[in-house]
């Protein structure tokens, strides 16, 4: 999908925007070296970032006399952008303050588009992708697949979690239980369970899914992310509700993503840009990776510039003829590639 083109008017106010963080920046590097200088900063240790507020990061001590305290910390300038998740190296200072002097490798960086199209980091260090639908509202495979391309693309595991078992009947079963059996065919954990059912403790399938882990849910509005994560975390279900709804207003309101621990063990990282993080602009390299069927198959097709939509010797649709790849993947393939396609012709015409 082809980036947002900006207008000279929206340009200048980027440059603008980015000349002042640079000044601010520099200012508080200079702070740093002072307080650096005066002998006023403490050893360096290892601390996990835990929250993003503008300029300044929560960062929970792991080890040293602070351990398990939570510090509002700076960032040293030159050290690249930070994310909920990051483990990092930080120095503490005065008034129970500290500064982040490094950032710890990373295992893998979920990204989302910003309002331009440009990919915006949102967490890190992520163990599996939670993702969650249900009977109703009725899952659509296509929404589904576009998930999973983008937990393919970032190389963070995804787990299939159907909610609302109990509303499962004779009418919507069969359906169900095609469309499940099709991920499973794939290679994709599948688990089932019931939020309402469980009350208002985890059930054992949601409990074994997060336990030791560190995870994020997403899905469509609607199927129980929220009463699943209000089971997790029954004292800390308000501040979810206000972390997830938030339209960015309040005086401690992330406008990123938070990290919670969870009392039967694991930590859980939740942030509307999170929740949503599969619809993103992809392109047509990316797609063809996020289909694990479709995987091997790039650069078996006739044409070096074959488009994968009924062109003559495409591997991709003799897979399909001959069951390798099931009728509604590649219906979903081809979804996602002509909205692309169609995406990136409005933004053409814009211009």
């Amino acid at each position: 999908m082809a980036k947002r083109r900006l207008n000279k008017q929206q340009q200048f106010r980027i440059r603008k925007v980015q000349e002042e963080r640079a000044v601010r920046a520099a200012r508080r590097e200079k702070k740093v070296q002072e307080q650096a200088e005066a002998g006023e900063l403490g050893p360096e240790q290892e601390g996990l970032v835990i929250a993003h507020y503008g300029q300044q990061l929560d960062v929970e001590a792991l080890e040293g006399e602070h351990t398990g305290e939570v510090v509002r910390c700076f960032v040293r300038a030159n050290i690249d952008s930070l994310v909920t998740g990051d483990t990092v190296v930080w120095r503490p200072g005065k008034n129970e303050s500290g500064v982040i002097v490094a950032r710890g490798e990373r295992r893998n960086l979920l990204q989302r588009p910003d309002n331009f199209g440009a990919l915006k980091p949102v967490a890190a260090n992520i163990d599996h992708i939670i993702l969650v639908i249900a009977p109703e509202p009725e899952p659509h495979d296509n929404l589904i697949d576009r998930y999973l391309v983008a937990s393919e693309i970032t190389d963070i595991p995804a787990v299939i979690l159907l909610n609302k078992t109990d509303l499962i009947t004779d009418s919507n079963r069969q359906a169900i239980d095609a469309l499940l059996e099709r991920y499973e065919a794939l290679g994709y954990e599948v688990v089932r369970t019931s939020a309402a059912e469980s009350g208002d403790r985890p059930s054992p399938e949601v409990e074994r899914l997060v336990r030791e882990q560190t995870c994020v849910f997403v899905g469509q509005s609607g199927v129980g992310k929220s009463s699943i994560i209000q089971t997790l975390m029954p004292d800390e279900s308000i501040r979810v509700g206000a972390v997830s709804e938030s339209t960015g207003k309040g005086v401690h309101t992330t406008t990123t993503a938070k990290l919670f621990h969870l009392p039967i063990g694991g930590e859980l990282i939740d942030s509307p840009g999170i929740r949503e993080f599969g619809l993103w602009h992809m392109t047509p390299q990316e797609i063809e990776y996020g289909f694990r069927e479709i995987r091997d198959l790039i650069g078996h097709c006739r044409f070096r510039n074959c488009r994968h939509m009924g062109d003559p010797g495409c591997a991709i649709d003799a897979a399909a003829q001959t069951g390798k790849i099931s009728e509604a993947r590649l219906k979903s393939f081809h979804r996602i590639l002509q909205d692309m396609a169609e995406q990136q012709a409005r933004g053409l015409k814009a211009d």
